[in-house]
């Protein structure tokens, strides 16, 4: 499969200019320079920067101009850092993966939104355009429902065009329902071009990575430690519905090893090779109430699953957000 250079170990600023909150204050604090230049230290490629559209758009999809500036900071930090940039809109007017965000849910119906998403990425791309191949555009975080998936593709073909008038080049990350699971990689759309990118999110099992989330209420109290025998996640998973089995196929006799997630993903890389695309999965993670010991020996294995058929990726998150690699 091909290899994505510059994109293949990155790191997620999940909080800093999405899902937070949208004051001055905030993003004039939550993320500096000096952030970068750690995250370069460790040894990172790339970072993935989610933004919400109402960084930049009022409610009347007008653009707030002086916002632009915070990426604009994160570009030449990383710049001067040696890092590429992956830009993510993570919540677009009318839509949402999380339902907590309070989104009209009309985005794949609804021609003014479509058309408010089609002016925003005009705007991305005419001033972050420039730096290809150093910038890299993710259309759209986690669409959720099946039913949105063929709306969704067609958009993301309109969003490619208006893309291509001024950055023809750069690479566009596109993913696929049920939250970009490799499960529905099959479900996106063929490459509109050479420089589309499958994308793909990585949190299985999610027992284990979400264990005890305050925002999930039917897995609170509920922890696991890695590795998992298939007996272990098998008793721990019995009482829980479609969303937390829908994996459990993968699971070999030894558990959740790197076998695990070398059949997790074959369906999609060999898609991918099939296709001639690259393939990127923009978010991986484990809670912070896992033990340290747990979550360091599960980002082991995933990573050395990505690294091994070229798979760019993205751990989420930097700091804070239930998630922060960079404080434990």
């Amino acid at each position: 499969m091909q290899v994505w250079n510059g994109y293949q170990t990155g790191v997620n600023l999940g909080g800093w200019l999405s899902q937070c909150d949208h004051t001055k204050e905030h993003y004039d604090t939550f993320i500096q320079q000096k952030d970068i230049e750690k995250i370069a230290a460790s040894g990172a490629d790339h970072i993935r920067l989610p933004i919400d559209y109402n960084l930049l758009q009022d409610k009347n999809g007008e653009f707030i101009e002086e916002n632009f500036l915070y990426i604009d900071h994160c570009m030449d930090w990383c710049q001067q850092a040696g890092l590429n940039l992956v830009l993510d809109l993570h919540k677009t007017a009318g839509y949402s993966f999380d339902v907590g965000e309070k989104e009209s849910g009309n985005f794949f119906t609804d021609e003014k939104l479509i058309q408010q998403f089609l002016r925003l990425w005009e705007a991305l791309a005419k001033r972050y355009g420039k730096y290809d191949p150093a910038v890299a555009f993710e259309l759209l975080n986690e669409v959720v429902d099946e039913k949105d998936n063929a709306p969704w593709m067609q958009i993301a073909k309109r969003a490619v065009d208006v893309i291509r008038k001024y950055a023809p080049t750069v690479k566009i990350l596109l993913g696929s329902y049920l939250n970009n699971s490799v499960l529905t990689v099959k479900h996106i759309a063929d490459p509109f071009d050479e420089n589309i990118v499958y994308n793909f999110h990585c949190y299985e099992p999610l027992l284990f990575t979400h264990q005890n989330a305050h925002w999930m209420e039917e897995i609170k109290g509920h922890f696991l430690k890695y590795p998992i025998s298939k007996a272990e996640y098998e008793e721990a998973s019995k009482d829980f519905g479609f969303v937390y089995h829908i994996t459990d196929w993968a699971i070999g006799e030894n558990g959740f090893d790197t076998s695990y997630y070398e059949a997790l993903f074959k369906e999609a890389i060999e898609i991918a090779e099939k296709k001639n695309v690259m393939l990127y999965c923009g978010e991986y993670g484990v809670i912070d109430q896992a033990d340290s010991v747990s979550r360091d020996a599960w980002l082991a294995d995933v990573r050395e699953v990505f690294h091994k058929h070229n798979i760019g990726n993205a751990v989420w998150s930097y700091k804070k957000m239930d998630f922060g690699v960079f404080e434990n």
